[in-house]
């Protein structure tokens, strides 16, 4: 008895807890909290809803299925933390997150000691499966083809040919607004600026360099949370040039911030389509609206097939073991061989983990102040640059 004891408090003094043998438990890792927590509270429900749909077929197979959700502030060093708390409970099965590339990148790397399996709703850096980690998965797109589809559907739909390009200096942000000039410059449109700034309310000295270059649209690679004050500094000083942003603009907090009048026909492109895109998914934003009482939007509906994702992995990889509670390994190896027809459509991985077809949505601003009203331009579904 002495030697278990001690075995066991050298478990716990390593921080390996013991697990319950018929308790699972799925992650979400985004921001609860801080500026950027409205998207991150998409992604947390969609997940919920879809852990408590699942519960009962859950506990017909003998199992307790849980939610743990961790705020990781979009900040990288909270975020690892938290990937440290999270492969140290062993009932952590899998992870839907997250939705700033920056942190997913180095808390992917903790989640993969261990093999904790990853299934993104939202990030879209190319590096997040260009390192072929067998546990990262994600089901949107890359900001090598959303950055492209914006300089193209500029170039080619707006007529422009000057634009001025912003960043927020994340890897995200750095990276969509690379990838847009890379594109609109190749096209043969000009780059008049190319800025990074990570300040959140002071823009007239961009503004200003902005005025002084006088382009025909305004890139921000970005979150809502810094281009809603910016776009509202922009229109308050006058200029009425053309605005287009990325994903990180997709949230109707943006229009708060900006104002109903300021956010009016901004432009962005976006890998987490709104509601009306998907037939499938209205039934679901009813149910959303009734559990949580606020309205789906793209994240949300993502986070819920990213949900859905690990949960057939785990019905999979529970039948294929005759009812035993899987191992992590197992769980992220039956992710890989997922099929499934989500909200979103249908859901296969490459060998990278790059969901093989992936929708890109081109969307406008709608001037009435109602997200739901945002106009859809286009459309774009293409394979993953490395698969094409």
């Amino acid at each position: 008895m002495r030697t278990i004891g001690l075995l066991v408090a050298g478990a716990v003094a390593l921080g390996v807890a013991l697990g319950q043998a018929n308790v699972i438990k799925i992650a979400t890792q985004s921001p609860l909290s801080g500026p950027q927590a409205a998207l991150g509270e998409q992604i947390k429900l969609g997940a919920e809803l879809a852990v408590e749909e699942a519960r009962a077929r859950f506990r017909q197979l003998g199992f307790e299925l849980q939610l743990v959700p961790y705020d990781d502030q979009a900040n990288p060093d909270v975020g690892v933390a938290n990937a440290n708390r999270i492969i140290n409970d062993p009932d952590i099965l899998g992870v839907v997150g997250h939705l700033n590339s920056g942190v997913a990148i180095p808390a992917s790397e903790v989640y993969n000691r261990v093999s904790l399996v990853m299934v993104s709703p939202a990030n879209t850096n190319p590096l997040i499966t260009d390192r072929r980690l067998p546990n990262v998965n994600r089901i949107c797109g890359r900001d090598d083809v959303q950055g492209p589809a914006g300089a193209e559907y500029a170039y080619n739909n707006l007529q422009v040919r000057t634009a001025f390009v912003i960043h927020d200096k994340t890897a995200y942000g750095q990276g969509l607004a690379e990838e847009f000039r890379r594109r609109f410059t190749a096209l043969g449109g000009r780059s008049v600026g190319f800025v990074g700034t990570e300040e959140q309310s002071n823009f007239v000295p961009i503004i200003n360099q902005i005025r002084a270059a006088n382009p025909q649209l305004v890139y921000f690679g970005g979150i809502y949370s810094q281009i809603g004050p910016f776009v509202k500094q922009l229109r308050d000083r006058g200029l009425r040039v053309r605005v287009m942003g990325g994903d990180g603009l997709d949230s109707s907090e943006f229009v708060r911030l900006a104002g109903v009048q300021n956010a009016a026909g901004t432009y962005y492109t976006t890998v987490a389509g709104p509601v009306s895109a998907f037939p499938r998914a209205r039934e679901f934003a009813q149910r959303f609206r009734s559990r949580f009482g606020k309205e789906a939007e793209g994240f949300g509906i993502y986070a819920y097939d990213a949900a859905n994702v690990i949960l057939a992995a785990l019905e999979n990889a529970i039948r294929a073991g005759g009812g035993r509670k899987p191992t992590r390994e197992q769980v992220a190896q039956e992710v890989r061989r997922v099929r499934l027809e989500g909200l979103t459509g249908a859901i296969e991985f490459d060998d990278k983990g790059d969901i093989r077809r992936a929708k890109y949505f081109i969307m406008q601003v709608a001037p009435s102040g109602n997200w739901a009203d945002n106009r859809l331009l286009r459309v774009v579904e293409v394979a993953p640059p490395a698969s094409r």
